[in-house]
């Protein structure tokens, strides 16, 4: 990939404990990537050690947000960052170790051919490790559910380990994008699917967090229910952005 550049965006809440062992091992899988930390004032220090590793490092880059704003926001301020700084190829992935970094060179090689590669738990039977059986069935019936009700191709909707190419950005009106969690991994794989771009599912394992706590909420499963809804009906009308 000549003179191609990655951004892996990692959004952050009180993840100083995983970042110094996570930024490393990321770093070694390819040169052409660098990081993107958006932390939401963690009250931890991660934004403070990020800062002062970035001046050490200039692949490491910081955007640290006033107060705790959401998944989905963290992400599209990530994006517009990329695109802004012509990266040719943007990630989303965990602060948490739960998406492996030995998958990113599986992504970029899935890149020469697509344009948005998905790291599937279900593609390939259940590879998920740690979660309580409650959980997983409610990640199981969530992407079941987005299936059936918006069409859209693929196995695991939600989750959260994920490569664009820059192109797709482009084509999502990312000011018209205001969903987090869940839905917001269903929508921008939903607007992609839409526009016509090529969507590759790769087989990962989802290890769950062992340092830190998990930010789910029973909020973030209402507001997937319902956009899944909101998706289909868009997408019908005519008026998807």
């Amino acid at each position: 990939m000549i003179n191609k550049k990655a951004l892996i965006i990692i959004p952050t809440y009180n993840e100083v404990e995983n970042l110094p062992k996570l930024l490393p091992v990321i770093f070694l899988k390819d040169e052409i990537i660098d990081v993107l930390i958006v932390d939401d004032n963690s009250p931890d220090g991660t934004a403070q050690w990020v800062k002062e590793e970035a001046e050490k490092n200039p692949r490491i880059k910081l955007i640290k947000r006033e107060k705790k704003m959401g998944l989905g926001t963290a992400y599209i301020a990530g994006f517009k960052y990329a695109l802004k700084n012509n990266y040719d190829f943007v990630f989303e992935m965990d602060a948490d170790f739960s998406h492996n970094p030995v998958e990113i060179p599986n992504f970029l090689n899935a890149m020469d051919n697509y344009d948005l590669v998905l790291g599937s738990r279900y593609k390939d039977g259940v590879n998920v490790v740690n979660w309580p059986m409650r959980r997983l069935m409610l990640s199981l019936f969530a992407n079941v559910y987005t299936r059936l009700i918006t069409g859209l191709p693929v196995h695991d909707a939600t989750g959260g380990f994920k490569c664009f190419r820059k192109e797709v950005l482009q084509s999502i009106n990312l000011d018209q994008v205001k969903s987090n969690g869940y839905a917001f991994q269903i929508e921008m794989t939903f607007k992609a699917w839409k526009k016509g771009f090529k969507i590759k599912e790769i087989s990962i394992v989802f290890t769950d967090r062992v340092k830190g706590t998990s930010k789910m909420s029973r909020k973030i499963v209402r507001e997937a229910i319902v956009m899944v809804w909101k998706l289909r009906l868009a997408s019908m009308l005519g008026t998807l952005k």
